[in-house]
């Protein structure tokens, strides 16, 4: 009876089709056929055969399938990257519900989060993060708050170090990949929580965050990806501070926190300084640079000396040698030097967004937001293209969001005075 109700799998090729075929039966407007809507969501389903085929790739050890998978991945996602930056101009958003009701979108996303959830508890053999962990060394971290990286890598050490032919597994290393794996469950609730709350606060349709939301869980990179803390956590904490956009200074704390543990939701703060730039700014910047320098003291006093300390603070903020970085995915496979104009083309993007366009609310908050995480992906020396969680969330809100010219910074956040007055 276990072996019925339980013992079910699906291979990814398998996921991959029916997660596409249900974001078109749910999501695709037949009525409206040559819509933006509809170029959207074949994009979104564009992404799974470059996932599919870096993971055939790393299941068949055959490097140029690998390579194909990252070609393919960059190339939607220079689309995507595109769409976000034109999606200020968009103006004119007519409102496309989903074909499912809000409760049947609502049960369809309960149902997926309960069989995610699952996998992040029984980890399957059949799924590219168990590939993906397998190629990874144990004792390599990327970029960010150094704690965060041994933390988030605890799965994948469980997968590398438990010998497949012995099942039992050491108590302490199962203890400690049990804790990531709640992080990683906290953290896609957070997400989902997230984006419902936002279509219901602030896109004032409680059935677009709903959908929003189901279409995330939908998506082929949150089956294959689901319990990479790495991914999800800063996620999650993108997502809330796009939710209290409205109160800078909550809005700067999880900024600086996202971008204290993987470091690149640092090249936000142009972004969203503008935005604030009328009203909130100091309170913005205040609020992130706290969250930073908690984080810094924290550092301090976890870290066994001076060297480990300084070493550890130059990871979180990124200062490292491009030259000697250890290079995965699809810089992999391409000479690094390459990644230097990527680099100056991703920094003029980030300067450029703090001025254009000069008039920003909710609307281009949301947008450029996804494509400065999305860009980031172009230049990211480990496994870059595949940190889908950094933006994915916040491109499906764009998607859907109605227009919001006026949530602006003057007229949604309230004079610092006032607040002092009212406290």
């Amino acid at each position: 009876m276990q072996e019925i109700l339980f013992g079910y799998k699906l291979n990814p090729t398998t996921w991959a089709y029916i997660s596409a075929l249900m974001m078109v039966g749910i999501y695709f407007k037949f009525q409206r056929l040559w819509s933006v809507r509809n170029l959207d969501l074949a994009a979104l389903i564009a992404f799974s055969p470059g996932l599919l085929l870096v993971y055939h790739g790393l299941l068949k050890q055959w490097p140029e399938l690998i390579q194909t998978g990252y070609v393919w991945l960059f190339a939607v996602g220079l689309f995507f990257l595109v769409r976000m930056l034109l999606d200020a101009v968009m103006v004119r958003r007519p409102l496309l519900d989903p074909n499912l009701s809000a409760g049947g979108l609502a049960f369809t996303g309960a149902a997926l989060l309960v069989f995610l959830m699952a996998n992040v508890i029984t980890s399957p053999k059949e799924r590219l993060e168990y590939l993906l962990a397998q190629q990874k060394s144990p004792a390599s971290h990327g970029l960010g708050y150094a704690p965060f990286q041994s933390f988030s890598s605890l799965s994948n050490q469980e997968i590398i170090l438990v010998d497949p032919s012995r099942p039992e597994t050491p108590q302490g290393l199962s203890l400690r990949a049990a804790a990531t794996h709640a992080v990683a469950i906290l953290a896609h609730l957070a997400v989902v929580a997230g984006m419902v709350w936002i279509g219901f606060r602030h896109f004032d349709n409680f059935h677009t965050g709903v959908a929003a939301a189901t279409l995330y869980l939908l998506t082929f990179y949150t089956s294959q990806l689901t319990s990479q803390v790495e991914h999800v956590a800063p996620a999650a904490l993108l997502v809330w501070a796009i939710a209290a956009y409205r109160r800078p200074a909550v809005a700067g704390v999880l900024i600086g926190l996202a971008a204290g543990l993987i470091f690149y939701p640092l090249f936000l703060l142009p972004l969203w300084c503008g935005f604030y730039w009328r009203r909130g700014a100091i309170r913005f910047v205040l609020g992130a640079a706290a969250a930073l320098a908690a984080m810094v003291i924290l550092l301090a006093v976890i870290s066994p000396d001076y060297g480990a300390f300084v070493a550890q603070l130059g990871q979180m903020f990124g200062i490292r040698n491009p030259f000697t970085a250890q290079l995965s995915g699809f810089w992999g496979y391409f000479d690094s030097a390459y990644r230097i104009p990527v680099v100056a083309a991703f920094a003029a993007l980030c300067v450029g967004l703090a001025i254009w366009p000069a008039h920003k609310n909710l609307g281009t908050l949301l947008s450029c937001s996804a494509a400065v995480m999305l860009a980031t992906q172009f230049w990211h020396a480990d496994q870059g293209g595949l940190c889908m969680a950094w933006f994915l969330p916040l491109l499906i809100l764009t998607i859907f969001r109605p227009n919001l010219e006026d949530r602006v910074a003057l007229s949604a956040v309230s004079p610092a005075s006032r607040r002092r007055r009212k406290g």
